[in-house]
This record gives C-alpha cells, sequence and structure tokens, in this order.
C-alpha cells in the first residue's frame, strides 16, 4: 500500500513539475477542454488589427508567452496573463484598438506527437478566445506575477528600460474544435464556472 501512494504521489510531484501532459477531457466537455488546453499552453497566437505603415486594417499575428496559473494540476486561473511593453509591435496596435484573438493548441505539447496527431488534426485541440487586452489592476499585479514568471523565469531578468508590465486576456468569446463535426461554443461563464 504504501508503494502505491508513494507513485501516486511521484506522478503529482511530476505534472506539478511540469512533466507529462495528463490526458484532456472528454470532447462532450467543451468548457474544461478550453481550460485545460490553455493551462497546459505557454505561449499563443495573439492576433490583433494592424496600425502599421503599409498594413492597417490588416489581420497580424505575433506569438506570446502566456501563463494561467503556475504548472501542474488544479493550479490555473483561467486568465491568460500576458507580460507586455510599449515597444513590442502588436501592443502598438493594441493601444489603438485593443480588441484581439488568441489561439492556444495543444500541438505545443508532446500530447499531439505521442498520439501521431497533426496540429491540424481537430483531435489535436486547439481554443481560440475573443476579446481585448487590458492591463491588470494593482490588486491583480501579484497573480499575474506569479502565474507567468513561474513558467517563464527569464521573464524576470528582461530589459527593465522597456517598461514591461502585466496584462490580461479579457474573453468575451471562446470556440473550441477538439473533435469531428466542427467549433463548440462556450461562454465565459461556462469557462470560468468549471474545474479545469
Amino acid at each position: 500500500m504504501a508503494g502505491v501512494l508513494f507513485l501516486c504521489a511521484a506522478a503529482v510531484l511530476l505534472l506539478a513539475a511540469g512533466g507529462a501532459v495528463p490526458p484532456p477531457p472528454p470532447p462532450e466537455e467543451a468548457a474544461r477542454m478550453a481550460r485545460f488546453v490553455l493551462h497546459n499552453c505557454d505561449w499563443g497566437a495573439l492576433a490583433t488589427l494592424s496600425a502599421q505603415e503599409g498594413l492597417r486594417g490588416h489581420p497580424f499575428a505575433n506569438i506570446f508567452s502566456l501563463s494561467d496559473g503556475p504548472p501542474g494540476p488544479f493550479s490555473g486561473s483561467g486568465v491568460p496573463y500576458l507580460y507586455l511593453t510599449d515597444m513590442e509591435i502588436s501592443v502598438k496596435d493594441l493601444e489603438i484598438n485593443s480588441n484581439a484573438s488568441l489561439t492556444v493548441s495543444l500541438a505545443q505539447t508532446p500530447y499531439c506527437k505521442k498520439h501521431g496527431y497533426d496540429p491540424q488534426n481537430p483531435l489535436c485541440a486547439h481554443i481560440i478566445f475573443c476579446g481585448s487586452i487590458v492591463k491588470v489592476k494593482d490588486s491583480e499585479a501579484g497573480l499575474a506575477k506569479k502565474a507567468l514568471f513561474s513558467r517563464h523565469p527569464e521573464m524576470e531578468n528582461w530589459p527593465k528600460d522597456h517598461n514591461w508590465f502585466f496584462a490580461k486576456f479579457n474573453i468575451t468569446n471562446i470556440w473550441v474544435l477538439d473533435y469531428f463535426g466542427g467549433l463548440k461554443i462556450v461562454t465565459p461563464e461556462e469557462y470560468y464556472s468549471v474545474k479545469p
């Protein structure tokens, strides 16, 4: 019995340390799937409407590190936090129009490769969030910092003269593609009410 308990404890520690990705929820649990995918992703593709000369009004996608909480099961808040600077080209777009979409995919985890799923295969789940980017308030900055720096420790040493700030993706719409048959719509209320 002690051996079984030791193995269970070791498995929990391995997951908490960012080891193997646990299996995703079943496809009929779309809100949990959205929370699961976001929590297991360290980065996403953020699309803005460009304000840059020659691209104005066109979609512009860029990669950003993100986190909804420290690694490990049951530690995600569901809120995608980002660490941004006004010097970044996409942030310049957001200063004009804060609306954006954010896509995260299990393709960046070992899960899809292990099962032989191409990133475009619906079984390699991906989530599309629509909403806006907002600076976090001082009362939330500690949560954002812990979430981001626990997964991206080098951020703490990024140049201070770049005036980094914590932001979050304010979710208004969620689409889940995790099985055949098309996208599933999840409301923010459903998303935040489930346990990941």
